[in-house]
């Protein structure tokens, strides 16, 4: 077990902050739980712009997709904080920042608006029919803004660790 430790690097004379190690942890779960749920219901709603079939699945599937994503969003930020916590609002802990913002507005709007929407028609029996053409063009310009930022905001992240660290 020591051989292990010192393998790892725990027993070693190199000095490290625990919090660095919970920072980039929460970051990166943050990113794989709502990049992941992201990517799902975008692959759905892409799907659902023409086929009845996806377009029930999305709706169902984003009652699931829909809380992994915000739980994504907090441990992000949450590990963004620890992560930037010596560096202040400098470099790229701004540019997080912003993007953050951006898919919080984002996914207010699609909390609070699209999906009361969707919840409305899956309970009226419409799940199936294909949704209006206002509907699918805001849902495409926030599949846009979420693909955009997530990835966006992942890159960045590996970024700075591999460039600017």
């Amino acid at each position: 077990m020591q051989q292990l430790f010192y393998f790892l690097g725990i027993w070693s004379n190199r000095n490290f902050s625990w919090y660095d190690i919970l920072g980039l942890f929460l970051f990166i779960a943050g990113f794989i739980i709502g990049l992941g749920a992201v990517t799902v219901i975008d692959l759905h709603g892409f799907f659902g712009r023409k086929s009845p079939y996806w377009t029930e699945a999305t709706i169902r599937t984003h009652k699931i997709t829909k809380p992994l994503i915000w739980a994504g969003m907090f441990l992000a930020i949450l590990g963004g904080v620890l992560t930037y916590r010596n560096l202040g609002f400098t470099g790229v802990a701004p540019i997080h920042s912003f993007i953050a913002v951006v898919l919080i507005l984002n996914g207010v709007f699609l909390s609070f608006r699209i999906s009361p929407r969707l919840l409305q028609r899956e309970k009226e029996g419409n799940a199936q029919e294909l949704l209006p053409s206002d509907m699918q063009k805001k849902i495409a310009v926030s599949f846009v803004i979420s693909v955009l930022g997530w990835w966006g905001s992942l890159f960045l992240l590996v970024w700075y660790l591999v460039v600017l660290r």
